[in-house]
């Protein structure tokens, strides 16, 4: 059975099992478990942050759990849970909508909401992690029910509890967000005021859903659509470097982006390394690097998963000899023998 995945590879799965609320996901797991001991296990979202190495012979699940409940209301703020099956742009739209802010800028990241608190995803200055309260999953072991504060969460730079020591451990089933009743919009990252400016707006007047349709128009100019061209969007995290690196670099390369990261850190696009490296718009056969941000590797159209990690390798030994940067993989990379492993 092929496995969704927005870079569009041809791998095959043993089986495919969707679920649409925790208690079929507990009687998926009991079958497993009874029928199919031993066999690999890999949870999905919508396979937007995946690059399958190879065909997958055990058995994926993928949440369809769905549906949008306010637990809470102030003046001030909202406390709103999501089902993890949820895509993310259509409930930021929604929350937009509804008069929610917060997660403006994260509009058009594709994925949903359970892959959004297990990558904390993140674009134009805000993070998942900014506006989620509480996380509750499933184990996929014994199907036992936990949730986590924002605290147990460990919430880094596209890193989580759920990607490090649980990595694989759980199904995340429903997210809780803190969102605002006030609308401040975060325009110092990417360029947004000049956008928002040409655009013939101002900061002052901006309305959220003006905000939002920026950053849509943004990302559709210069990101492939997964629909016509294979990809995962970003395909590398931004690195973050001492603040000693950072200025060595600006001083051979004065018009290098980069951002602060906390005290004595720097954080550096990983695009604008990438195409200084030479290898914006360039191929290696079917994989190539997108012509219009480098920060994204594309499927040309019959390629597959070790076609693209040779794109990434050949990448980052180029980008570490000319930087002595070492740039990670933000996508998962997935092979036959990965068990137990959880994109959401």
């Amino acid at each position: 059975m092929k496995i969704d995945n927005t870079f569009g590879i041809d791998a095959q799965c043993r089986e495919l099992i969707t679920y649409d609320s925790e208690q079929t996901l507990r009687e998926a797991l009991a079958r497993i478990h009874s029928v199919h001991k031993g066999l690999p296990l890999l949870h999905i979202g919508s396979g937007s942050n995946l690059l399958f190495l190879s065909d997958y012979s055990g058995i994926v699940l993928k949440s369809c759990i769905k549906g949008i409940r306010l637990l809470e209301e102030t003046a001030d703020s909202v406390l709103v849970e999501v089902g993890s099956g949820e895509t993310c742009d259509d409930f930021i739209a929604e929350a937009i909508r509804r008069g929610w802010y917060g997660m403006e800028n994260l509009s058009l990241i594709p994925g949903q909401i359970g892959a959004a608190a297990v990558q904390n995803i993140g674009a134009y200055g805000v993070e998942a992690c900014d506006v989620i309260d509480k996380v509750q999953g499933i184990s996929l072991t014994d199907g036992t029910t936990h949730t986590w504060t924002y605290a147990e969460c460990k919430y880094g730079y596209r890193q989580s509890i759920f990607k490090e020591e649980l990595w694989g451990k759980y199904a995340i089933t429903r997210v809780t967000f803190r969102l605002s009743r006030h609308f401040v919009p975060k325009l110092q990252y990417g360029g947004l005021m000049k956008a928002i400016e040409q655009a013939g707006l101002s900061e002052s007047t901006l309305t959220a859903e003006q905000l939002r349709q920026i950053i849509i128009g943004i990302r559709r100019a210069k990101l492939p659509d997964p629909a016509v061209q294979g990809n995962a969007g970003s395909f590398f995290k931004n690195p973050v470097v001492a603040r000693e690196k950072a200025e060595q670099l600006l001083s051979e390369y004065p018009d290098m982006p980069h951002y602060p990261a906390g005290e004595g850190w720097t954080k550096l696009a990983a695009g604008w390394l990438i195409e200084k490296a030479g290898w914006k718009g360039r191929s290696l056969g079917q994989a190539a690097v997108h012509d219009r941000q480098a920060l994204v590797l594309v499927n040309k159209g019959g390629a597959t998963g070790k076609d693209i990690q040779r794109l990434c390798e050949a990448v980052r030994k180029d980008v570490a000899t000319q930087f002595g940067i070492e740039l990670s993989p933000e996508v998962n990379l997935i092979d036959n023998w990965t068990i137990g492993q959880s994109d959401n």
